[in-house]
């Protein structure tokens, strides 16, 4: 079984954003790209776009390197904004949609975010206002001129949801300048600055260079075995590094269609995947249980969908009968981009099921001793490290030393082993991190908060499996002497401070003696995470409709 290498033979120069638009335009250039509330846009029309923004862009005096924050849903203006950027070699910057004011702040900041894309509003969130309220230099200063202590390099805001004001300042731009931009983006000029929560409080910043997404984009296609023929409705946001190559890459590179849903709600989906004959989807598991469960599935007309998970609740409704597709043979993070080893999602069923693939063309992957740092054999568990072509090429303001190590390999702090064949076997994480629902969630940041709260002498939060979430998040608390706090309180508490998938699922009492403390006084979170599971089961504690059980019950 060869690995994926669908972007090697490519020329070098090809490996950019604005290439990758190129090539893909002229091949499918009268299919159709994007499908979205009624609208359709052919990947002539896609590039037209990007185009128009790029001019717009360069015409506003944003150049090669300076940093384009983007706050959009999954919109087809999200993507013809980044792609504009990206032409021209401009850093984006897509802003988590999730993320409440602290987080959305301090991402503006930290990013040294120059431009401002946004749309005014998304659920409940208004975020023109808000930022207006906060910052109020921003409604008073002339556009391009913005002066701000709080975000010193922040120079111009521009809403839009009426965008031709400022798509007309694109027109003094000719083509023929375009092109000369263009042609001074190289493959390993930085590109994209993501976002995402790591074992700090605030989210970390990882720096990506242009080839990065336009290489993962073609192995995402091969790897799933997309076809041009092929409808893909996503759910994943195109803020992280899977919505970008998995769901919005990917598809582009196979020169299929893409369905796009702003929110996600089961039923509009549903909607969607039936009326478009969708043939592939990506969602995280907790959203293929609402679309499994919703009243509707069973009498929807799903025969289309073809490369579907077999465990996805919507399989049966298609009519699938075997596991014979399936893309989550697989390994990656966010600092490798997706995907570092894989195996195609059609491959034997016992290969994407016991293992988590090769490394792919251009990754070196190794198991190593976090101790002693010695490299170590098939069948050695140890840390998994990786470096290589699509990895980052740092984080941001952090120095390389603190990020990679002598020998230029990232350490993930994930556990795993490679067998005699090369395939990776992922045990999971060495770190407390919690995976929940897709999304990182660092402990620190909910404790931090939790433990300012009057009536809490200790939080620990601690990941407990969960079969949809993968880990749900649960609180583990010591109130003060005398306190009857009570759950309900703690999470409304702490629902004002974190994004809504941040804050617990479940808040769980102990007292002062019920925690294994280590010899600096320090919670030991394995026998917190034992606690929380037994109290979970003892309690009947039921989590999105997961019961917990004694262990040793069947």
């Amino acid at each position: 079984m060869q690995a994926s290498d669908a972007w090697v033979g490519q020329a070098e120069a090809e490996l950019t954003l604005g290439q990758f638009l190129r090539r893909i335009s002229g091949h499918h250039a009268d299919r159709a790209c994007i499908r979205f509330e009624d609208r359709v846009w052919t990947y002539r029309d896609l590039e037209w776009e990007a185009r128009q923004r790029a001019k717009a862009l360069l015409a506003a005096g944003v150049g090669k390197g300076q940093h384009v924050a983007l706050l959009f849903g999954n919109r087809p203006e999200w993507v013809f904004n980044m792609l504009g950027a990206g032409m021209i070699g401009a850093v984006i910057v897509p802003v988590n949609t999730f993320a409440n004011r602290e987080e959305r702040n301090h991402i503006l900041r930290h990013s040294d975010a120059e431009v401002l894309l946004l749309q005014s509003q998304l659920l409940k969130h208004q975020y023109l206002d808000e930022l207006v309220e906060e910052y109020p230099e921003i409604r008073k200063a002339p556009a391009g001129r913005i002066r701000t202590n709080a975000l010193p390099m922040l120079r111009r805001v521009q809403c839009m949801d009426e965008p031709s004001e400022f798509l007309q300042l694109g027109h003094e731009v000719s083509d023929e300048f375009l092109e000369s931009v263009m042609l001074e983006v190289k493959p390993t000029d930085p590109a994209l600055l993501i976002y995402t929560s790591g074992t700090t409080a605030m989210p970390k910043g990882v720096m990506h260079r242009q080839r990065t997404p336009v290489i993962q984009s073609w192995r995402f296609a091969e790897q799933m075995r997309l076809a041009p023929d092929d409808v893909v409705w996503t759910a994943q946001p195109f803020f992280w590094t899977a919505g970008i190559a998995m769901s919005l890459g990917a598809t582009f590179a196979a020169g299929a269609c893409l369905v796009l849903q702003e929110v996600f709600e089961a039923g509009a989906a549903l909607d969607l995947i039936e009326s478009e004959a969708v043939t592939t989807l990506h969602a995280w598991p907790h959203q293929e249980k609402q679309l499994g469960e919703h009243p509707t599935a069973a009498t929807r007309d799903l025969s289309a969908l073809q490369k579907v998970k077999f465990s996805n609740p919507l399989a049966k409704f298609a009519g699938l009968t075997e596991d014979l597709w399936d893309p989550e043979g697989s390994y990656g993070c966010s600092e490798s981009f997706t995907i570092a080893s894989s195996i195609p999602a059609d491959a034997a069923l016992e290969l994407r099921k016991k293992t988590h693939g090769r490394p792919l063309p251009g990754v070196e992957l190794r198991i190593m001793d976090a101790e002693s740092g010695e490299i170590l054999s098939p069948g050695q568990t140890g840390e998994i490290v990786i470096r290589g072509v699509t990895l980052m090429s740092g984080y941001y303001k952090v120095p390389p030393e603190e990020t990679f190590d002598a020998n230029g390999y990232f350490h993930t702090q994930d556990g795993g082993w490679l067998d005699a064949e090369g395939y990776l076997h992922w045990t999971g994480r060495l770190s407390s991190l919690i995976k929940t629902g897709g999304a990182n969630v660092s402990p620190v940041e909910i404790d931090g908060h939790i433990e300012m709260h009057p009536d809490v002498r200790l939080g620990r939060s601690v990941g407990v499996p969960h079969p949809t979430l993968g880990e749900a998040v649960v609180l583990c608390v010591v109130r003060v002497e005398g306190s009857s706090i009570q759950e309900a309180e703690l999470r409304e508490f702490l629902r004002s401070k974190l994004a809504a998938y941040k804050v617990p699922k479940a808040v769980l009492f102990f007292e002062p003696g019920e925690l294994e403390l280590t010899g600096t006084e320090k919670v030991q979170l394995g026998p917190l995470r034992a606690a929380a599971e037994k109290r979970l089961a003892t309690d009947a504690v039921t989590i999105d409709g997961h019961g917990y059980l004694v262990a040793g019950q069947a």
